[in-house]
């Protein structure tokens, strides 16, 4: 199934690819740096990295940003509120809150696989107050409650 975005290129994205599946069967499309200059990113660090890019999600989706498994395990590079999200209403750039959690400096360079993104429907809900919940074997056990 194939869902109609609406995608428009800022002038600092020239020359980028847009955000793209690099396999037949890969969840997330991956979002490359527009940074203009290197960008270094020391430990504990946090920074903003622009895509180039704005969207129009259709009603009903949010597109998810989340941490390359690459990056973070060779690196430490996360995304700190993964997965961060998109809201269909939103038509700024789209820019990713990376952080690194390694223990040297990073460079992001243009052009690199920063994050990827992965399309999501976003169902709503109709909250139904009740004076009790039905009982569970979990019950209100949380924070690690099940021994696992």
């Amino acid at each position: 199934m194939k869902i109609d975005v609406k995608i428009r290129r800022l002038p600092h994205g020239a020359g980028l690819d847009l955000p793209a599946y690099t396999t037949a069967g890969a969840a997330g499309m991956d979002l490359l740096a527009a940074v203009t200059d290197p960008m270094e990113i020391a430990p504990g660090q946090r920074a903003l990295i622009p895509t180039g890019f704005a969207i129009a999600l259709p009603a009903g989706f949010e597109l998810q940003v989340r941490p390359r498994s690459g990056l973070a395990l060779k690196h430490g590079i996360i995304v700190p509120n993964a997965p961060g999200t998109i809201d269909e209403d939103y038509r700024g750039e789209v820019c990713v809150i990376v952080m690194n959690a390694g223990d040297a400096s990073f460079t992001v360079t243009r052009g690199m696989r920063i994050a990827q993104a992965v399309l999501a429907k976003v169902p709503r809900v109709a909250w139904h107050e009740v004076v009790s919940l039905d009982e569970t074997e979990r019950g209100a056990g949380g924070f690690g409650s099940t021994g696992h």
